[in-house]
């Protein structure tokens, strides 16, 4: 046997040998009878809390509200991170993307890499070391995260998006239906959720003539609520009908899920999470951290789960990883940050925290601390314009829509001065649960101060206390934009560019 071969042996001997170890220590724990859950995520893009059981009254969405009726609903979850890869790499360590390196969306993808410190292991890892198969995908047999049929029966993997260096065989499968008699499985459930509306006016339409054709009709625009710094413009009011479509057909896709798993004999037995990975794309959601960006649902059902109840304490996206570790029986790493919120002796919040950076070639440094009546939000770029020139948002027809009616001068003063001002307030203080949409900045009240100093004061020590990694290195800029440059894309080499420009001027 080569060496190479003998080492590979050795590796499959000792995962095996813990394996069974690990088994076998749990099954003496265990009541008789019992058997480790399975462990099934539901992880939405592009999606803010519209579902009938957050409020949401345009639609109907029975599927999540079912899960909502027979487990916990938490009204006030949100992520540390408002953009897919971010988020994303912090839920599957259970660790602020700032305190991992990760923080800045798509990075690690050129030269320079990003390598997650030794004590941090991603969640599917420690679940497959302790018997579990690992799935992600959509959850249905020969279907892709669209809820479309795939060709030939294969199944694709869903989407990962991590901004750390990781291994693919931590993910065994795309499906749970080849998995040994009686073993548990770990499913990640990646849906495409509001960015099945894509990115045009002709795209959003496409949808909602699907949604005619799969629901008997689609949502009426007329009748959609848009947050107040939104023009009732026909394309907005297409894009947000559509994003709704968007959560009917997400909420179809996991009642599907939910039959086949009640059909396999495996719903009762399942801990099923449903959450998304930050707010709607659109100008103050996805990216910011306002309540449109970071503010997501998250349900819980299944064995240990209080059917029924509301929960209105805060708690973070990233608890999903301590939550799964508990229900298998994996002791939680004692340097992960993330919590299990429904330990009967878990101790609730008084803050949490959140975080925005770079996002594809747009350089940006946000970051908040919200409290039970208060949000503070931290501009390091105050002298930048809300809206940077960003060539995956400016795509999109909806902002290319509030832009001319900018340069119309034909959008609301309270548009103009929240997504088109020249610059920013360094500090911004909002009561966010009766200033649902963070319109009224409370940071230069005299009657605030004492509040914002306090906030102040706790964002500066939470920066020190996690570690946060902060602000990009020249070398790794330019190391992820050599991925962009050369694409044929010359709006990205021109807003990297105007980067260095305003970083070269102290903008």
């Amino acid at each position: 046997m080569t060496p190479a071969a003998m080492h590979k042996h050795q590796h499959v001997n000792v995962s095996l040998i813990a394996t069974i170890f690990f088994l076998l220590i749990t099954a003496t724990c265990l009541p008789a009878g019992e058997q480790l859950p399975n462990i099934l995520w539901f992880v939405v893009d592009d999606m803010s809390a519209n579902f009938s059981c957050y409020g949401e009254t345009t639609i109907k969405t029975p599927n999540v509200d079912r899960l909502a009726q027979e487990g916990t609903r938490f009204t006030h979850a949100f992520v540390t991170a408002p953009v897919c890869s971010s988020c994303r790499s912090a839920l599957i360590t259970g660790m602020y993307q700032t305190s991992i390196g990760s923080h800045h969306h798509r990075s690690g993808r050129g030269t320079q890499k990003i390598i997650l410190p030794k004590d941090v292991v991603p969640i599917p890892k420690l679940l497959q070391d302790a018997g579990y198969l690992t799935c992600i995908g959509s959850g249905l047999k020969n279907t892709n995260p669209r809820g479309n049929r795939t060709r030939n029966g294969a199944i694709p993997l869903g989407k990962t998006d991590y901004n750390f260096e990781w291994d693919p065989s931590i993910y065994a499968a795309a499906d749970w239906s080849d998995r040994k008699p009686g073993q548990p499985f770990f499913m990640q459930v990646q849906l495409l959720g509001g960015k099945l509306r894509g990115g045009t006016d002709q795209e959003a339409q496409k949808l909602s003539a699907e949604a005619v054709a799969a629901f008997g009709q689609a949502t009426d625009p007329n009748q959609v609520t848009l947050p107040p710094y939104y023009p009732r413009d026909p394309v907005l009011l297409r894009d947000w009908a559509a994003y709704l479509d968007a959560v009917r057909f997400t909420d179809q896709h996991v009642g599907k899920v939910i039959d086949r798993l009640k059909q396999e004999g495996e719903l009762d037995n399942t801990l099923i999470i449903f959450m998304t990975d930050h707010g709607i794309s659109h100008a103050r959601g996805k990216q910011f951290l306002y309540n449109e960006g970071t503010h997501i649902p998250l349900i819980l059902r299944g064995p240990g789960i209080s059917p029924g109840e509301i929960r209105d304490d805060l708690v973070m996206h990233i608890d999903l990883a301590a939550i799964t570790l508990a229900a298998a029986g994996i002791s939680k790493p004692s340097s992960m940050q993330a919590e299990n919120i429904v330990d009967p002796n878990y101790q609730t919040r008084s803050m949490i925290f959140a975080a925005r950076d770079r996002c594809d070639e747009t350089v940006e440094r946000l970051r908040s601390v919200r409290t039970d009546e208060y949000l503070y939000i931290r501009n390091f770029y105050p002298k930048r314009p809300h809206l940077q020139p960003n060539a995956y948002k400016d795509g999109k027809t909806i902002l290319q829509t509030l832009r001319r009616l900018h340069e119309q001068n034909q959008l609301p003063i309270i548009s103009q001065n929240l997504l088109f001002s020249a610059e920013r307030p360094a500090e911004e203080l909002y009561r966010y649960r009766e200033d649902v949409w963070q319109v009224n900045n409370l940071a230069d009240s005299a009657e605030h101060q004492a509040e914002l100093i306090r906030h102040r004061r706790w964002l500066d020590q939470w920066i020190v206390d996690s570690e946060d990694k902060g602000y990009e290195s020249n070398e790794m800029f330019d190391s992820d934009m050599k991925v962009y440059v050369g694409k044929g894309n010359p709006e990205v080499e021109r807003n990297i560019k105007i980067m260095k420009q305003w970083a070269e001027s102290g903008k």
